[in-house]
């Protein structure tokens, strides 16, 4: 299909420019860090917190994120799974990511859903305070790209997983 292999050359090209200066050591340590905030700590302890400060909404908050992370990660394994699109290290035989993931395929990017979703159930609950969890949802996906384990397109559908799973939950 020409649309699909349209859809995967951009991604590439955007893919090789993104982690273009993958080998300077500030950039390195920057994107590593932004993705181990996305490693599903703040995800459990964001809702804790608020669980124990919020008087009156923290228990709803509390049991929509533990709803909708039980939905969001069954969901992503079965598309990763099911999808197997092989990780840039794997498809791209000069390419070298800068760290290696856990799990075999990248599509979507389970850091970039769970991101989204915390951020977006956060604004259905609290309105604009959430927009620092935005930008940070956000950079937490562009270091994956930054880091050579996901293509963009990655990131966009696991932004989107996460955001949709926020907003079915919650409506």
């Amino acid at each position: 299909m020409k649309i699909i292999d349209d859809l995967y050359q951009y991604d590439l090209r955007m893919l090789l420019w993104c982690s273009r200066t993958q080998h300077a050591a500030l950039h390195c340590r920057l994107a590593k860090s932004i993705s181990r905030t996305g490693d599903g700590y703040l995800q459990l302890c964001l809702p804790l917190l608020i669980l124990v400060l919020d008087q009156q909404q923290g228990d709803e908050f509390f049991s929509y994120a533990a709803l909708a992370f039980a939905l969001q990660m069954p969901l992503y394994w079965i598309l990763k799974n099911c999808l197997q699109r092989q990780r840039p290290p794997e498809a791209i035989p000069t390419f070298e990511s800068i760290i290696i993931a856990h799990d075999k395929f990248s599509f979507p990017s389970g850091h970039s859903a769970a991101a989204f979703l915390l951020a977006n159930l956060t604004f259905i609950f609290y309105g604009s305070i959430a927009w620092p969890l935005f930008v940070w949802a956000t950079l937490v996906a562009m270091s994956r790209v930054a880091l050579g384990v996901h293509y963009p397109t990655d990131i966009i559908a696991g932004a989107l997983l996460g955001s949709a799973t926020a907003f079915v939950i919650c409506y």
